[in-house]
């Protein structure tokens, strides 16, 4: 593994992991509530045939406190910079915010990728993706209770059943992990509200895209799926049997396939 290092708009750096060196780049960006690690095991399935790129995502990566309001916008660009230090053909990979940062990206510069695969892009298309869930998130993150805010995320806006919320959060170490990540997850949250609903934006984004569901997702998030595959106009929709919205946990030889099978696909 080596680290590749970029310069974003507004000068921010930005880093990236590179592992495999494969012919064509799998530009990844990770999902919320976690960092690049979280992909270890999908990227593992795939580096002896692609060069897999996982962006640290800066609101999570650390070290540093969140400059709110975040946006979009920076994370496209931070998606971007790196984007540009690679040699096509490059696959751009988001999965949950990450594929909403990714959409975004290849809207503001469709050349900088050749074709997309996006798993589960909690876009607000028409509707917003939280709500006032995310000022309930809000205030219990700014009065000190992380882990609550992120039982709020994964229960109001992920929208996973609350017998599930409940059993993952009496882990206390499962606390932990979720504390650790919760700044960072609502300002996620606010910044995909943030877009505002609605996604004509996409109509003229013709790049080859691979949308990505779990027949165990949460409605909504297939729901917004099924919107954008038909907005844009070289969009399908793969289905993983027996996986939700964490495949990249759960099934990550799977997830590795199905993008193998999407990037087979021809790219512009």
């Amino acid at each position: 593994m080596t680290e590749l290092r970029a310069t974003s708009a507004d000068g921010h750096p930005v880093t990236a992991l590179v592992d495999g060196s494969g012919p064509t780049t799998l530009l990844v960006v990770h999902p919320g509530g976690s960092d690049a690690s979280t992909w270890d095991d999908v990227t593992r399935h795939l580096a002896a045939e692609f060069r897999v790129v996982r962006i640290r995502r800066r609101i999570y990566a650390g070290g540093a406190e969140i400059a709110l309001p975040h946006s979009m916008a920076v994370e496209a660009a931070d998606i971007l910079a790196v984007a540009r230090l690679l040699t096509a053909p490059v696959v751009l990979v988001g999965h949950s915010s990450g594929a909403v940062a990714a959409l975004e990206a290849a809207l503001l510069e469709p050349s900088a990728c050749n074709g997309l695969f996006l798993y589960e892009p909690p876009m607000p298309t028409t509707e917003l993706l939280c709500g006032p869930a995310a000022a309930h998130a809000r205030a219990a993150l700014d009065a000190g209770d992380p882990v609550e805010a992120m039982r709020i995320h994964m229960r109001d806006i992920v929208r996973m059943p609350a017998a599930i919320v409940d059993a993952m959060f009496a882990d206390p170490g499962a606390q932990g992990l979720f504390a650790a990540y919760a700044a960072a997850q609502i300002a996620d949250d606010e910044a995909i509200d943030a877009l505002g609903a609605g996604i004509d934006r996409f109509t003229t984004l013709d790049l080859p895209t691979t949308f990505l569901e779990g027949d165990l997702s949460p409605a909504h998030l297939r729901e917004r799926v099924a919107d954008l595959a038909a907005t844009l106009p070289n969009a399908k929709v793969v289905t993983l049997t027996g996986q939700g919205h964490i495949a990249h946990l759960t099934a990550s030889e799977s997830l590795a396939n199905v993008i193998r099978d999407a990037v087979s696909r021809p790219q512009r």
